[in-house]
């Protein structure tokens, strides 16, 4: 559970900016929308492969 402690007289759109931040970090809608639909494990494998050769080759170019 989310806990965002609200002194008085604190402005409530910085509280309420804080709680989506928090709530952002853990990462429950990623996971939500992540669990949404099946993918294979044979194309999640490969999209791995393939961002695998990406990261690779931008770190070839840098060199």
């Amino acid at each position: 559970m989310i806990v965002v402690p609200v002194k008085e007289g604190d402005n409530i759109e910085k509280a309420l900016k804080k709680f989506k931040r928090k709530f952002e970090k853990t990462g429950v809608v990623k996971e939500l929308r992540r669990r949404q639909q099946f993918d294979k494990p044979s194309v999640v494998k490969r999209e791995r492969m393939m961002h695998a050769i990406y990261v690779q080759k931008l770190r070839q170019n840098e060199e």
